[in-house]
């Protein structure tokens, strides 16, 4: 017999609000998100160092949201 896995879909309504990059990659989003940064104003407290050692983030994921951060003027702490 087979093992059933109860998987808990989310509704739209009870998902973040975000404004991460639409291009971004889905496992970049997930380590995001999972990590709890659903704002690019979030990454804001972090270091590029940072965001790269979630697992699932990698150059081109850096990338996207170092421009998607800038175009909001924002950017990324200084290296901690």
């Amino acid at each position: 017999m087979k093992n059933k896995i109860s998987v808990k879909k989310i509704k739209p309504s009870e998902q973040p609000e975000s404004d991460l990059p639409a291009e971004l990659a889905s496992p970049a989003r997930r380590a995001l998100v999972q990590a709890g940064y659903t704002r690019l104003e979030q990454l804001t407290a972090l270091s590029e160092a940072e965001v790269m050692q979630l697992h699932g983030i990698g150059p081109n994921a850096l990338a996207l949201l170092r421009r998607a951060l800038g175009a909001k003027g924002l950017s990324f702490a200084a290296r901690k």
